[in-house]
């Protein structure tokens, strides 16, 4: 029965007549005005409470104290917060915690009152209070952890992406009947039957949701498989194309993700470092650092999903124009709470210096699997590098002979891009121009014959060379090293000594060896060498020497005694037969 002004005045006034009734005829009263009221006793108390002001109740002198000691509070804390599943649910209650944690003698929970002395177990009321007065409780532990606000500085700056599994969808052309866009039934595809589900596994539908972090822009792609790094990387280049009516497009500066193997992998890691985009991935459970994108897979569900069971696509790419379509309306359209604005409309606050054009499609595929290239630096400070040449002399400690390695500039046909090491290790990108030559051949800004004769700028090596030099030469300047140099001067002033260290080489002595005579050594079973057979020419020369020339008969007949030649130990008694047998006589080396 509802309260209206009359009944509230005749219950005022029933509180008053009771206030001054004499003992004993007060629940007279109560009846006579249940009567005209029309309720009943119950109800009429229940309602003078509503009108009656109360005196405020004495609070409990012990109001506030806490018998369980804070030891205690922690180890009861520590067995209820690890009986809790992921999904929250607690398994053990607060009984059976303190029933557990008495019998093994981990905790006390007890009170000894102090009129009779009696040793009690504290109720379970009062071991909860404690828990919360402590802040153990495990409904207190569960709340999420003080999180702090983040921004981005501009559309563009921060991106984030995410890949959901689509539960509800999955694209099957097996048969007529189930082709197109499939709704994944509980009753055929749940945990107890892994086969339905290994079924459709290449046919599941994933999408990769990304978020402009400023504006709250929407992009998602939908891929085929699972979650992976080619999934992932598709669906980022995909996100950085200028596409018709949408003008979300660029490479962001920073890219939030978590900390998935897919989203990690080496793969899509290197094409980020290509495009100068730097990964963050979120600590694991930290999901709330990417909630922005979280949130976008909901409005994805419930604005665009939520349709396709009444509008079926027959594939992938009747799928992915769909999501386009909505993204499109989607962002132009609704109004974001933070800005205020349409989601496109803030975006389009980006700046020229804010956005990075993305390469071409091919361009950005080719990054994805491009492993830098090692160069070796020429004398002019360039480097060649897919057929054409680069000036690296703007590349910080370059040197001539050393090695560079070079990769693709996504934003510059006509330049490239050095990979250095910054002191901690982590990769620098320095893009160098490339070299325009005149239609002779020549380097645009090479130095012309009578009218520059500027010499590049010291490299490193240059730099140690006239140091070295200075230090040789005992010189304060590089002139005053190189008029030494050129008058012949003695390196070091003449104080380096360079034969001080054989003066400074400790004495040794050697000690005498015993040997053997090398007579000792000769026998006389030794065999002597043959002598050399001289030539018909060798030999007529030395019988002219010798004071016997030699004629045509006297040839003949030395070719008859040896045909295979006279050997040399032999020329004596060749030249005496050859004397006896004409008749001559020498005589002092002389014929008579």
């Amino acid at each position: 029965m509802a309260l209206n002004p009359a009944t509230v005045q005749r219950l005022v006034q029933l509180v008053q007549a009771l206030a001054c009734a004499p003992r004993g005829t007060k629940q007279a009263l109560c009846a006579t005005a249940a009567a005209e009221l029309g309720m009943s006793p119950a109800t009429l108390h229940r309602h003078l409470g509503k009108v009656t002001v109360k005196p405020k109740r004495k609070q409990r002198s012990d109001a506030g104290e806490v018998t369980l000691s804070r030891k205690d509070a922690v180890a009861l804390s520590a067995a209820l917060m690890t009986s809790h599943r992921k999904t929250s649910k607690r398994l053990l209650s607060i009984g059976q915690a303190v029933d557990m944690l008495i019998a093994n003698g981990e905790i006390r929970a007890d009170t000894t009152d102090s009129d009779t002395g009696e040793c009690k177990r504290l109720s379970d009321s009062a071991i909860a209070r404690a828990l919360r007065s402590y802040g153990l409780h495990p409904d207190q532990l569960n709340r999420a952890a003080p999180a702090v606000e983040l921004k981005s500085l501009h559309p563009n700056h921060v991106w984030q992406i995410d890949a959901s599994l689509c539960v509800l969808y999955y694209l099957n052309a097996r048969t007529q009947k189930e082709s197109g866009l499939q709704v994944m039934d509980r009753d055929k595809f749940y945990k107890n039957k892994p086969a339905n589900l290994k079924r459709i596994e290449a046919d599941r539908v994933w999408s990769y949701e990304v978020t402009d972090h400023n504006s709250g822009a929407i992009f998602v792609n939908y891929v085929m498989g699972a979650e992976s790094g080619t999934n992932l990387a598709e669906s980022f280049i995909a996100a950085i194309q200028k596409r018709e009516g949408d003008p979300m497009h660029g490479v962001p500066f920073i890219l939030m993700m978590d900390m998935g193997s897919a989203m990690t992998s080496g793969l899509f890691a290197n094409f980020a470092r290509r495009l100068q985009v730097q990964l963050i991935a979120h600590a694991p459970g930290n999901a709330r650092a990417t909630g922005q994108v979280e949130k976008a897979r909901d409005q994805i569900e419930r604005s665009f999903e939520s349709g396709l069971r009444l509008a079926p696509v027959a594939d992938l790419a009747e799928l992915n124009a769909q999501a386009q379509r909505w993204s499109r309306w989607y962002n132009g359209n609704k109004i974001h709470s933070r800005h205020g604005k349409t989601r496109f409309d803030q975006w389009m606050t980006i700046a020229q210096e804010q956005l990075r054009i993305a390469p071409p499609r091919e361009l950005c595929f080719e990054l994805l699997t491009h492993t830098p290239e090692s160069r070796k630096i020429s004398i002019t400070l360039t480097v060649t590098f897919k057929n054409r040449e680069f000036d690296v002399s703007s590349v910080p400690n370059v040197m001539v002979g050393e090695k560079l390695d070079i990769t693709i500039n996504p934003y510059a046909a006509n330049a490239a891009q050095v990979l250095l090491k910054d002191a901690d290790g982590h990769e620098v990108l320095h893009s160098v121009p490339m070299v325009e030559r005149n239609a002779d051949g020549f380097r645009e800004d090479g130095n012309t014959i009578g009218e520059d004769y500027g010499r590049p700028k010291d490299t490193v090596l240059e730099t140690n060379r006239k140091e070295v030099e200075r230090f040789a030469y005992d010189a304060t300047t590089d002139e005053e090293a190189a008029a030494k140099r050129a008058a012949g001067a003695t390196p070091f002033s003449g104080r380096i000594d360079p034969y001080k260290v054989i003066e400074q080489a400790p004495q040794r002595t050697y000690m005498a060896k015993r040997g053997e005579d090398l007579a000792t050594k000769v026998t006389t079973t030794s065999t002597p060498l043959p002598a050399r057979l001289l030539t018909p020419f060798e030999v007529s020369a030395w019988l002219a020497q010798a004071g016997t020339p030699m004629d045509r008969e006297k040839s003949a007949q030395v070719r008859s005694w040896f045909p295979d030649g006279v050997p040399e130990d032999q020329l004596a008694d060749l030249q005496a037969r050859l004397t006896v047998r004409t008749g001559l006589r020498v005589v002092n080396g002389g014929a008579v």
